[in-house]
């Protein structure tokens, strides 16, 4: 994944807002890359860039080679089902369908048969701690489970890209390091990379690699040597 020259701006003449201010960001496969910032500082506008949900005033993201601003309406949106999995703040579970079947959801947009579907998303969630809880609505599980809902969901479908957006936002420190500890386990693999946009820097020290960012650019990034449980 790689960012080159990224702006993005927001209305026009005095009332125009630059965002991002010439971000060039990459992010390895087989690792983990934290964007780390204060709040404001356009982290969620530089991944709503980098998964196509937004289109940059000017620079380029290419994805496994491919440009994304280049591609359709229709071929962007079926780049992003295929290649990206998003983890979110406030979890963004459908309160009528049960864990398994919120878990499946990805696969059952990509028209895998439903029971296919929901096999394979209880297998995710077993792997993820919630074996005995693939059939329990989002309104009975405690946030740390909500929350490996939404990992499930993400991983189900093997993405290439897996995008976290303030994962541990929501969570006490307990859950947020449970939470953090699975997705580094689970999520990290040598045909996907990983990004997690955070503040929160009790979870720092799972990154393999820290892209600070403030005031809509990348001031500095650093390597880690890879964490231990």
């Amino acid at each position: 994944m790689r960012c080159h020259d990224i702006h993005k701006s927001f209305g026009t003449g005095e009332a125009k807002v630059d965002v991002l201010r010439g971000i060039d960001f990459t992010a390895a496969m087989g690792g983990m890359t934290f964007l780390v910032g204060p709040s404001g500082c356009g982290k969620t506008t530089l991944i709503s860039v980098i998964a196509g949900l937004l289109e940059a005033t000017s620079g380029r993201v290419e994805l496994f080679g491919t440009e994304v601003a280049a591609l359709s309406s229709r071929d962007r949106i079926l780049f992003r089902r295929k290649n990206l999995g998003f983890v979110f703040q406030q979890y963004n579970l459908l309160p009528s369908l049960s864990a398994a079947e919120n878990a499946a959801v990805p696969l059952l947009a990509a028209g895998m048969p439903r029971k296919a579907a929901l096999d394979k998303a209880s297998q995710v969630l077993d792997r993820l701690g919630l074996g005995s809880r693939t059939k329990a609505l989002p309104k009975i599980l405690s946030g740390g489970q909500q929350q490996r809902v939404a990992l499930a969901r993400a991983l189900v479908h093997e993405p290439r890209l897996v995008i976290c957006d303030e994962p541990t936002a929501a969570l006490d420190a307990e859950s947020g390091h449970s939470v953090m500890e699975l997705l580094s386990r689970t999520a990290v693999h040598p045909d996907r990379a990983v990004i997690v946009v955070s503040h929160d820097n009790r979870v720092f020290h799972f990154a393999d690699r820290l892209a600070y960012m403030n005031d809509g650019s990348i001031t500095k990034t650093e390597m880690q040597t890879a964490w231990s449980a």
